[in-house]
């Protein structure tokens, strides 16, 4: 029962919703998100947990890094790789379950988790302040390299 209700929320979420970075912001609460169907890996986390929480099933949100891999023989791009999130649901029997419902997958190697919490509020990748004045624009990049043995 528990794998079907997460994996039924997980890939309608996945098919349903469109990926699209310019759709939403930090702030954006998952009502919007579920009326414009569309945004990006955090608002997909967060509608997974509302999903989950409202049948009564734990989830919590992961903060982490997702490593990207280059097509064959081509060289990886420095800042290819992003901050990412995904969710955790419990299953009883089992234990805490990582699930992406950006990618409609159980997370493996590339998924770097940095973080459980409530929300992308409790786990935020990168937090800071810009003091100043003007006009400032700020841009962030992440590069995850293997490291060897």
């Amino acid at each position: 029962m528990y794998w079907t209700a997460v994996w039924t929320s997980i890939r309608r979420i996945n098919a349903e919703y469109t990926y699209d970075k310019s759709a939403t912001t930090i702030d954006t609460p998952v009502e919007q998100v579920l009326k414009d169907r569309k945004g990006v890996c955090q608002d997909f986390a967060h509608l997974a947990i509302s999903c989950l929480s409202a049948m009564g099933l734990a989830a919590r949100y992961v903060s982490g890094y997702l490593e990207t891999l280059p097509p064959p023989g081509k060289s990886k791009l420095v800042g290819a790789d992003a901050s990412h999130a995904w969710i955790s649901t419990f299953i009883p029997d089992t234990g805490w379950v990582d699930i992406d419902p950006t990618n409609n997958l159980i997370p493996g190697e590339a998924h770097i988790t940095l973080a459980w919490g409530r929300d992308y509020g409790d786990v935020t990748p990168v937090k800071g302040v810009v003091m100043g004045g003007g006009v400032h624009n700020l841009s962030v990049m992440v590069d995850v390299v293997a490291q060897g043995n």
